[in-house]
């Protein structure tokens, strides 16, 4: 499966356009998590008991779209984006989507 954020693909054709694909997780924070984090706010620096969540979030949606577009026969998934959305206090929404379309080379 070919991944982009752009429109098109360098060398093929976009042959048909299945439609929007996406993949979402939600995740919450941990309690103790949160504690380190606002300490480590403190001093200042990365917190990368967050960084490692937010990677693991964003891995676990790309996934899910690339199973929605191997389940609709795609080559790739064009014009991917990220957006996150606070559900609730200390949960937060990962969502990817994009465009699965079937390809051919260029002529």
């Amino acid at each position: 499966m070919i991944l982009v954020t752009s429109d098109n693909i360098p060398g093929r054709k976009i042959r048909k356009v299945l439609g929007m694909v996406k993949g979402n997780t939600i995740r919450a924070r941990h309690l103790g998590h949160d504690f380190l984090a606002g300490l480590k706010n403190l001093a200042g620096g990365e917190i990368s008991d967050y960084t490692k969540m937010v990677a693991e979030s964003r891995e676990q949606a790309l996934d899910r779209m690339i199973a929605e577009a191997n389940a609709l026969g795609a080559d790739a998934i064009t014009c991917i984006r990220f957006t996150t959305n606070s559900m609730m206090q200390g949960a937060a929404e990962l969502l990817a989507y994009g465009t699965a379309v079937t390809l051919e080379p260029e002529e």
